[in-house]
């Protein structure tokens, strides 16, 4: 093993403070921020999706015949690209994980699928009535995919699995599962209560700064405040007084 003399390890890690100093006290790229903050905008109606879940997935409505349980938990990711919604399924037979973001440029909707083997799908869509409908392009055995994701009310969700070949008009039903909020019943829930600083959806997590109480929604939020609690905050004021 080689071993540095001491003088140079500690000229190192007085670069290493210095590096890391400096890229601390540069400013955020402002375009970014902005785009970050469109894309939340953007994604407004979706803050519901963030908690915990419990789901059955059905290949055939009303039949017990191929149906599975799993669970999932979504979170805002806010610190890397894209800015959007995670979703990490549990025992999910038809994926393992989500991405939904919102393309500005095109004004679409997108997610980023991860499926059981590994692989991705990637869909584009619109959000119409309390339902996102995405499609993707068609993939190496021609069949394009459609998700179908609908707010039943806060504490339900369903998401439909479609695939049609690219010479189909219509879709045929690979499955459908239905999400409830763990902890919670079949019925609406209060959405009265405390509000998230970061992005304005259901505060359920306790953060201190200057000794105030703020609440978040998820990990991803809490991350976001604790890394710029002044810039969120002004950020949270700001935005308030615009719906004023």
């Amino acid at each position: 093993m080689r071993h540095f003399p001491l003088m140079t390890v500690g000229c190192a890690v007085c670069m290493l403070l210095l590096s890391a100093w400096r890229a601390a006290a540069e400013p955020k790229d402002a375009a970014a921020v902005v785009a970050s903050e469109d894309i939340i905008a953007a994604l407004e109606e979706f803050n519901l999706f963030v908690g915990d879940w419990r789901g059955v997935g059905q290949p055939k409505r009303g039949s017990t015949q191929g149906a599975w349980q799993e669970t999932g938990a979504c979170v805002w990711q806010l610190n890397k690209s894209p800015t959007g919604l995670v979703w990490r399924a549990n025992d999910g037979k038809l994926w393992s994980s989500a991405v939904v973001s919102y393309d500005l440029k095109e004004k679409l909707y997108t997610v980023q699928l991860a499926l059981p083997d590994e692989s991705t799908r990637d869909y584009t869509g619109t959000f119409e009535k309390q339902k996102l409908v995405v499609e993707s392009a068609a993939d190496k055995a021609g069949l394009v995919h459609r998700l179908t994701v609908s707010i039943l009310n806060e504490n339900r969700l369903t998401v439909l699995f479609e695939q049609r070949t690219k010479q189909q008009t219509f879709y045929n039903r690979v499955a459908e599962i239905g999400l409830q909020r763990q902890g919670t019943k079949l019925a609406a829930s209060d959405a009265n209560g405390p509000v998230c600083v970061v992005t304005g959806g259901k505060g359920t997590i306790a953060v201190m700064h200057k000794g105030k109480t703020y609440f978040v929604c998820c990990t991803g939020c809490r991350d976001a405040f604790n890394d710029d609690p002044e810039g969120t905050l002004a950020a949270y004021e700001a935005k308030k007084d615009k719906g004023k």
